[in-house]
């Protein structure tokens, strides 16, 4: 599973028209989210950084709630976007998930549990589950 890094207001138009997974590491203004969504009819999860939650408009939220688009809080530790412009989420990270679940866990101790060894916050660990167990 990749996510793919957008640094700038500019990237946003140059993006792959199938990208499920966009982290932005840059401010957002509103004009800024409804161009990601014009270029990536598919995407299904928007990913800011704590820091920049906070100023996400509720008409936004609202906007992205609608369009059944996922808004979560995170951060890709270490990610340098001149190497690579996705970051990857680690199979090991996946299939800890799929064998937590096949042990019976809950969702939240697996969210607590996976997202405190990976660095990856509760709601992409959620998104992942929810995404290997549809599949």
């Amino acid at each position: 599973m990749r996510i793919r890094v957008v640094s700038s207001r500019e990237e946003i138009f140059t993006l792959n028209p199938n990208e499920r997974i966009v982290h932005l590491a840059f401010r957002p203004s509103n004009k800024d989210i409804f161009a990601l969504v014009e270029t990536c009819p598919k995407i299904e999860v928007i990913q800011l950084p704590k820091s920049y939650m906070a100023t996400v408009s509720k008409s936004i939220e609202m906007f992205l709630q609608m369009q059944r688009i996922q808004l979560l809080e995170g951060d890709v530790w270490g990610h340098r976007k001149d190497i690579n412009e996705y970051f990857a989420i680690p199979s090991s990270v996946i299939e800890k998930i799929k064998e937590m679940k096949a042990e019976g866990k809950t969702a939240e101790e697996i969210e607590k549990k996976v997202s405190r060894e990976s660095k990856l916050n509760p709601g992409m660990v959620a998104y992942i589950l929810n995404k290997e167990t549809a599949a």
